[in-house]
């Protein structure tokens, strides 16, 4: 297995890497990113998928989930992430009631996230009962990531946030989803919220990576929110959430010392001050000495 070491020349990734990746057994790696000194930090470290999640909804605009982010807040926060990549493959999340509507509103949101956000892949929640209208965007030329198992944007009809695939009956089912997206050609498949065994299962049947989240060791890739590897959320982490940063601890020292450096006047220091020209100082005590009846 080879490892691009961060800082060297990395190709382009493409849907054409991903299939290549899993043919070799090469890991796929994938975190979300928000804006555009995040999406420029991913990219430099390697990463082969930058995914603009809705998740963005929490993380970034203070919604309680992810059915509150519109469109257009999505496409704005694409945009942002797209201007700092340059070699992972930028795939947007298509927020809840883009597809959920008309085929032609569906292709329509979907082409915007290519021509307006740059975005070279969309990703849709959803399994068998979305296979119509991912054909019909692949055969429109975008490229779609799909998602099953444990999908944020069916959180009413689920119940709440909850592991799916528990019965034989929903091991079915996603087994069926899996194997429909995957005829259909989707470029990858994120299985979240799922039992190990179960994401084992889907990753040997289908011939389309698939990247886990919650969803074992066994996925072609993994993935994780930006913010949840920083400790940037302000909950309580899922079960399969790792840290690998303290961001907030970090902010939290930085705004501090700043404040406490403003209130004792050790900011800003005459070093971190401009100063005028000799010349133009000299002159300026002349005007305000005269101002002031004051000789030099």
């Amino acid at each position: 297995m080879s490892i691009t070491p961060i800082g060297e020349p990395r190709h382009k990734v493409t849907v054409a890497t991903l299939r290549e990746k899993k043919l070799h057994g090469e890991p796929v790696t994938c975190l979300t990113a928000y804006d555009y000194a995040t999406g420029r930090l991913v990219d430099e470290a390697s990463i082969d998928i930058i995914l603009v999640g809705d998740s963005l909804a929490q993380t970034m605009l203070g919604y309680e989930n992810t059915l509150t982010v519109t469109l257009e807040e999505m496409l704005h926060h694409t945009r942002a992430v797209r201007r700092g990549v340059k070699h992972a493959l930028l795939v947007a999340d298509m927020p809840f009631g883009s597809f959920q509507v008309t085929a032609d509103d569906a292709l329509r949101n979907a082409t915007r996230f290519v021509k307006e956000g740059g975005a070279e892949a969309v990703k849709m929640e959803g399994g068998k009962k979305r296979v119509d209208l991912i054909r019909r965007v692949i055969d429109a030329e975008i490229p779609v990531a799909g998602h099953i198992g444990l999908t944020p944007q069916s959180v009413h009809l689920m119940g709440g946030y909850k592991v799916q695939g528990k019965t034989l009956t929903a091991i079915e089912q996603l087994m069926q989803d899996a194997v429909a997206l995957d005829r259909a050609g989707v470029a990858c498949l994120y299985l979240e919220g799922i039992p190990r065994e179960v994401a084992a299962m889907i990753t040997a049947e289908v011939a389309t990576p698939t990247i886990g989240i919650g969803a074992g060791p066994e996925c072609d890739g993994q993935v994780l929110v930006f913010h949840d590897i920083m400790n940037l959320t302000f909950g309580v982490p899922a079960k399969f959430v790792r840290r690998y940063g303290d961001a907030a601890e970090l902010i939290r020292n930085a705004v501090t010392a700043f404040r406490s450096d403003v209130l004792s006047h050790r900011y800003p220091s005459d070093d971190e001050s401009y100063h005028l020209a000799k010349d133009t100082r000299e002159a300026l005590e002349t005007v305000l000495a005269r101002k002031q009846g004051v000789r030099p």
